[in-house]
C-alpha cells in the first residue's frame, strides 16, 4: 500500500514537471512570436539581406493660412559600383546629357575601384526613371554577360528641400545645408522639430548594387513637425515690393520692414532687401543669410524720443502741453548737440518737440528726470535684452550700465543716440504704446502639427506692463501729429485712417572705421490711432544721398499699412479731428494744430 501511494506522489510530480515545461516553453513562444516578434525579423533581414536608412521627410513650414513657404520633395541620390564600370568614357558620354553633367564630371566619379561612390546627389526621381530605361534599352543589345552592358549604378531614396517662394521671406524661413541639418533661420531655430525620424529599409542586390523595385520598408520614417508661422504671405509679399524698391531707389545697403498685432504680438510680415534664394545658396555669402531684424543692431535715432518722453509723462514730469524753449544748439559737457536744421529758438509744447524730432527739446525733457529713472525706462522697454522671439541669433543691443555712463550720455540717449536696438526690439518699443502701454513679447509662431496632423496652436505670449494706458494714450494722441502736414512724415498718413508714429535719422556705426558714417532712416508707425491694429516699422540702412527717415521710410509705411488695413478689413476712422498743441501761441490762443484723418 506504502508503495503504491509513493508511485502515486512520483506519478503526480512528473505531470507538474511536464506541466511547467510545457508552460514555459508556450511563454517563449509567445515572447518570440509577439513580443519579440519584430526584433527578430529586424534581426533576420539584416542578416539575409541589404538595409538602408530610410530618410525622413522634414516638417513643412506654412504661413498662416498654410501656404508653403517650405518644403520636403522625394529625391534620389545616384551611386555607382566603380568596379563594374569597364569602360568610363563610353559610359559617360551615354548618360551625362540624362544627368546634366559634363561627361568628363561624369566619367571622374564613376572611375575608380570604389565600391561606392556619388554620381548625382538629391536628383529628380525622373532624372533616375529616366537613367534605369535607358541603360535596360542599351543592355537589350547584349546578351546577359556581355562586357558591353552597363551596370552599378542604382538608386538610395531621400529628401531634397524645396522654397515654393523662393527668395520671398529667406532670412527669416533660413535653409537646410547639404546634410539637410537646419542652417540658419527657422530651418535651424526648429531644426530639431523639423527634422522627423529615420526609418529603415531592406533591399535585395546583385553584384552589390541595389536592385531597383527590391525595398521592403522594414521601419517606417515618421516626417518631422510641422510649423505654421503668424505670418501672412500676402502682407510679406506687398511688405517685400516695397522695402526693395526703396533700397533700390536710395542705393541704401538694406531695408527692412516688420508688420506685427500689438495686442497679440503675431508678426505679419518680416521682410528684409536684399535677400537671397534658399533654394541656391552656392554663391550667396554668409553676410546676406543673416536675418538683418534680429542680428543687426543700430542706435534708433529720433524714434527712441518717444521712451524719454513716455518717461517724462509717466512720471509726471510734463504733460502733452508743457512748454519749453527749444534752441537749434545745446551744449553739455565737452559736446555740442544740434537739431537737423537751423532755427531760432522756439517756444514748443512736448508735443511739438516730438511731432517737429527736435534734439535738443528731448535732452530737456530729459533732464527732467534722474539717471537711473530714464535708465529704468530704458530697460523696461526691453533695450539690453532680447524681446523673446526664439529667434536665432537675436541680439540683445547695447545699453551701457547705468555706472558707466558719463557726461553727455544722460543727453544723447534722450534723443535716441547712445544706445543700440535690433529692428524688431524698436517695433516692440511702439507695439507697447500701441497696446496700452503693455509690453507682449513677438512671435512668428502660430502653432505646430505633428506626422499625423493634430495642430497644437502656440501658447499665449508673455507679457508685462511698462507705462500706464492713460500715458499711452497720450502719447498716442501727441504722435499723430508726426504726420499732419507740420509733423517730420506727412507721407506717412493714409486718407480715412488715423495714423501715429515717429521718424528717426540716426547717425550710423560704420563697422570698418568704429565711427560715425551714413544715416539710418526710419519710421514707426501704428493705425488707426484712436484704436491701434497693427504697427509697422520701416528701417532703411545706410542710404545715398536723401536719408531722412520722414521721406524715405514714410512712403513704404504707408503703402504696407494701407494694404494691411483694407485687407484686414479695417473700417476707416472718419474725419474726427485730434487737437495737437504744436508751441506756446496755439496753447495760449487755444488755436491748435490739427492732425486730420482726411489729409
Amino acid at each position: 500500500m506504502g508503495n503504491f501511494i509513493l508511485a502515486q506522489k512520483r506519478i503526480k510530480a512528473l505531470i507538474v514537471f511536464f506541466a511547467l515545461v510545457v508552460l514555459l516553453f508556450g511563454a517563449r513562444l509567445v515572447q518570440v512570436q509577439a513580443v519579440q516578434a519584430n526584433e527578430y525579423r529586424l534581426k533576420a533581414i539584416d542578416e539575409m539581406s541589404n538595409t538602408k536608412v530610410l530618410p525622413a521627410p522634414r516638417g513643412v513650414i506654412t504661413d498662416v493660412n498654410g501656404v508653403a513657404f517650405a518644403r520636403s520633395v522625394a529625391a534620389i541620390s545616384i551611386v555607382v559600383d566603380q568596379t563594374q564600370i569597364s569602360d568610363p568614357q563610353r559610359v559617360a558620354n551615354l548618360i551625362a546629357p540624362i544627368l546634366g553633367l559634363p561627361a568628363a564630371e561624369v566619367a571622374q566619379s564613376i572611375t575608380g575601384k570604389r565600391k561606392w561612390n556619388m554620381v548625382l546627389q538629391n536628383a529628380e526621381p525622373k532624372i533616375w526613371n529616366k537613367l534605369n530605361s535607358t541603360l535596360t534599352e542599351y543592355n537589350s543589345q547584349f546578351p546577359t554577360m556581355s562586357p558591353q552592358r552597363i551596370i552599378g549604378f542604382y538608386p538610395e531614396r531621400g529628401y531634397i528641400r524645396e522654397y515654393p517662394s523662393g527668395s520671398l521671406i529667406a532670412s527669416l524661413i533660413g535653409f537646410v545645408n547639404n546634410a539637410g541639418v537646419g542652417a540658419s533661420g527657422i530651418e535651424s531655430t526648429f531644426n530639431s522639430l523639423l527634422k522627423g525620424t529615420d526609418g529603415k529599409y531592406s533591399y535585395a542586390n546583385a553584384g552589390g548594387a541595389e536592385i531597383p523595385g527590391s525595398q521592403t520598408e522594414i521601419v517606417p520614417a515618421s516626417a518631422g513637425t510641422s510649423i505654421r508661422l503668424t505670418i501672412d504671405r500676402d502682407i510679406q509679399w506687398v511688405a517685400e515690393e516695397a522695402i526693395a524698391k526703396a533700397v533700390k531707389d536710395s542705393g541704401a545697403l538694406s531695408g527692412t520692414v516688420i508688420v506685427m498685432d500689438p495686442k497679440t504680438g503675431e508678426i505679419l510680415a518680416h521682410a528684409t532687401a536684399p535677400t537671397f534664394d534658399p533654394n541656391n545658396t552656392s554663391k550667396v555669402s554668409l553676410v546676406a543669410m543673416r536675418n538683418p531684424s534680429v542680428q543687426d543692431i543700430y542706435e534708433p535715432g529720433s524714434t527712441g524720443k518717444v521712451i524719454t518722453v513716455a518717461a517724462a509723462i509717466e512720471e509726471k514730469k510734463v504733460t502733452p502741453d508743457t512748454v519749453f524753449s527749444v534752441p537749434y544748439s545745446l551744449k553739455r559737457y565737452d559736446q555740442v548737440f544740434k537739431d537737423h536744421e537751423k532755427h531760432p529758438v522756439e517756444r514748443l509744447t512736448a508735443s511739438g518737440i516730438l511731432a517737429t524730432s527736435s534734439n535738443t527739446g528731448a535732452i530737456q525733457i530729459g533732464e527732467l528726470l534722474s539717471n537711473k529713472t530714464l535708465y529704468s525706462y530704458l530697460t523696461k522697454f526691453g533695450i539690453g535684452t532680447t524681446t523673446g522671439s526664439g529667434l536665432a541669433g537675436e541680439a540683445p543691443g547695447i545699453l551701457r550700465k547705468l555706472s558707466d555712463w558719463y557726461g553727455t550720455t544722460p543727453a544723447s540717449v534722450s534723443f535716441g543716440q547712445g544706445y543700440s536696438v535690433t529692428v524688431l526690439q524698436a517695433t516692440s518699443i511702439f507695439a507697447t504704446i500701441a497696446n496700452d502701454g503693455i509690453r507682449v513679447s513677438p512671435t512668428v509662431i502660430a502653432g505646430k502639427s505633428d506626422a499625423s496632423g493634430n495642430y497644437t496652436p502656440a501658447e499665449k505670449r508673455s507679457s508685462q506692463r511698462v507705462i500706464s494706458s492713460q500715458t499711452a494714450e497720450s502719447l498716442r494722441l501727441m504722435m499723430e501729429s508726426v504726420v499732419s502736414a507740420n509733423g517730420t512724415a506727412p507721407s506717412a498718413a493714409i486718407k480715412g485712417y488715423r495714423v501715429a508714429g515717429k521718424t528717426g535719422t540716426a547717425n550710423r556705426i560704420d563697422d570698418t572705421c568704429g565711427c560715425y558714417r551714413g544715416y539710418t532712416a526710419s519710421f514707426i508707425g501704428f493705425a488707426p490711432a484712436d484704436k491701434p491694429a497693427y504697427v509697422i516699422n520701416v528701417t532703411i540702412q545706410n542710404p545715398k544721398g536723401q536719408h531722412w527717415g520722414g521721406a524715405l521710410a514714410g512712403p513704404v509705411f504707408k503703402k504696407v499699412m494701407t494694404f494691411v488695413l483694407q485687407s484686414r478689413h479695417i473700417a476707416p476712422t472718419g474725419t474726427t479731428i485730434i487737437p495737437v498743441s504744436l508751441n506756446e501761441k496755439d496753447v495760449q490762443t487755444e488755436k491748435v494744430a490739427y492732425a486730420t484723418t482726411n489729409n
